[in-house]
């Protein structure tokens, strides 16, 4: 029976409260997005950060196909849902994994004296962020974690679908090498 419950284990969100930040982690478009301008226009923080993921855009510019990147794709959904231009921020470094994603948001936020982050991300991977923020970063920066509920991700029937199922295998491995030491590394 706990089988079947893992999917809805996994979701593990905060109650939203004011911010300094939104950040919209890479993954699920437009999702993450999407949820990430709606708290925005709830005028729970001031501006939104966009995680910018490694891409394969140096390749494919090397065979005169164009990607502008998925941070760029958040960005246009980001204003396309209300958020201002000038309130929207990209991340300079490329990551490859959470836990970098995590790391980064913890430096920006230290480095500009920021105390709350609300940190967007589907269901399926609210309870490992979590975990990784408590882990790497501790309780200062404060983090309050929020789902992007139009992910599809189905919590009570994840097992009937490859990309749920591989959702939650992804996050129970994801979990247990938090839970660890965090001993598997990223490329």
């Amino acid at each position: 029976m706990a089988f079947r419950r893992a999917g809805t284990w996994l979701i593990r969100e905060d109650a939203l409260a004011p911010a300094d930040t939104i950040v919209v982690l890479s993954g699920s478009m437009p999702a993450r997005a999407e949820r990430a301008a709606a708290i925005y226009r709830m005028d729970d923080a001031p501006e939104v950060w966009v995680s910018r993921p490694e891409s394969s855009a140096d390749n494919l510019a090397k065979v005169g196909v164009r990607y502008t990147g998925e941070e760029q794709y958040n960005r246009e959904v980001l204003i396309h849902e209300g958020v201002p231009e000038s309130a929207i921020h990209i991340f300079p470094d490329a990551i490859v994994d959470t836990e970098q994603e995590v790391q980064e948001v913890a430096r920006q936020m230290r480095r500009e004296h920021k105390t709350i982050v609300i940190i967007v991300t589907s269901p399926q991977h609210t309870r490992r962020v979590r975990a990784l923020w408590r882990k790497i970063v501790g309780e200062n920066p404060k983090l309050i974690v929020r789902a992007a509920w139009e992910d599809p991700f189905d919590s009570t029937h994840w097992w009937r679908n490859t990309r749920d199922t591989f959702s939650v295998v992804r996050e129970m491995l994801g979990l247990l090498n938090v839970w660890l030491g965090l001993p598997v590394r990223p490329n």
